[in-house]
């Protein structure tokens, strides 16, 4: 049977968008576009990809069932209507350019898509990525914390610092640190399709060299590890991070940073609560919408709450 290109789109309220984006690329495995309807206050979030007719009922059924976990959890779904059509393969490739800018994360790091002419500023180092087959472009809150934290804890007058990306998808935290100067950089994904993305992404920006994304399940990860890394990203979904959290923290060097995100505001405190426990405390934390994110320590000054 053929596959036809189509546009699986969900309308929702506002403060949903980002959960229900989240929903769309964890069953798609793509980035999603979003638009916003000011007079009815409601966003419409898409994904687009060639779907076979006899698979439309079982996509539906998913993402339904997944509309009813996030209002389990208290978001406002809003209508909740899932739409699947077929488009022309022009809007498609279209539409990627209307919803993705150039993300500018201050005077050290510039992320922007191929089809952007923004040049970087003196001193910014550029990172460019394209939405596609994997997650993470930065424009999402979880992805952009993380960014703004490889940034934030990044000292070129410390000495080297190295970095794990537990989880990469696109592999663009990865690459930033390396783009930042961080020295070694390790990332590794449990899907086969993002550890080919990602490397390819890390050859468009010239770091293939320095930078060899692995095939990995941080569930199956030794639980100690021999080599450790000032600065761990991990962006998964909270129960993970609870699950696996010893494993990560093992990675971890003394003194360095855990930066946590892809935690629902509703659920941070489960996964705060049980770093507390092991001895580890929050120093950095933010909320974009219903998500919420933060940075752990092992010893350091007090925490600062966002």
């Amino acid at each position: 049977m053929s596959k036809l290109l189509r546009s699986i789109s969900i309308t929702t309220s506002l403060s949903a968008e980002d959960a229900v984006g989240v929903l769309l690329e964890l069953e798609r495995g793509q980035t999603p576009s979003s638009y916003a309807d000011a007079v009815t206050r409601l966003s419409t979030v898409s994904v687009y990809g060639e779907v076979e007719t006899r698979d439309v009922a079982t996509i539906k059924r998913r993402l339904r069932e997944g509309l009813r976990a996030l209002a389990a959890d208290g978001i406002d779904i809003g209508p909740g209507r899932i739409q699947i059509k077929q488009v022309p393969a022009r809007d498609w490739s279209e539409s990627w350019k209307r919803h993705f800018k150039p993300l500018d994360l201050g005077p050290r790091l510039l992320v922007k898509p191929t089809w952007s002419r923004r040049n970087p500023k003196k001193g910014q180092a550029l990172v460019v990525l394209d939405p596609g087959l994997s997650f993470g472009t930065g424009q999402h809150a979880t992805t952009r914390f993380c960014l703004e934290q490889l940034v934030a804890l990044r000292n070129p007058g410390a000495g080297p610092q190295s970095m794990l990306d537990v989880g990469t998808g696109s592999g663009i935290l990865a690459i930033a640190a390396v783009k930042l100067g961080y020295q070694p950089v390790h990332a590794f994904d449990f899907d086969p399709d993002c550890v080919r993305v990602s490397n390819e992404n890390a050859g468009l920006n010239g770091v293939a060299e320095v930078l060899t994304v692995t095939h990995d399940d941080i569930t199956r990860v030794p639980k100690k590890s021999k080599q450790r890394y000032s600065v761990v990203c991990a962006n998964l979904i909270y129960d993970l991070l609870i699950a696996e959290r010893d494993r990560l923290l093992a990675r971890v060097a003394p003194g360095g940073s855990l930066v946590l995100a892809g935690i629902l505001e509703s659920q941070f405190g489960l996964v705060r609560k049980a770093f507390e426990e092991a001895g580890w405390r929050l120093i950095q934390a933010t909320t974009d919408k219903e998500w919420r994110s933060g940075t752990f320590m092992e010893k350091g000054p007090a925490a600062r709450r966002g």
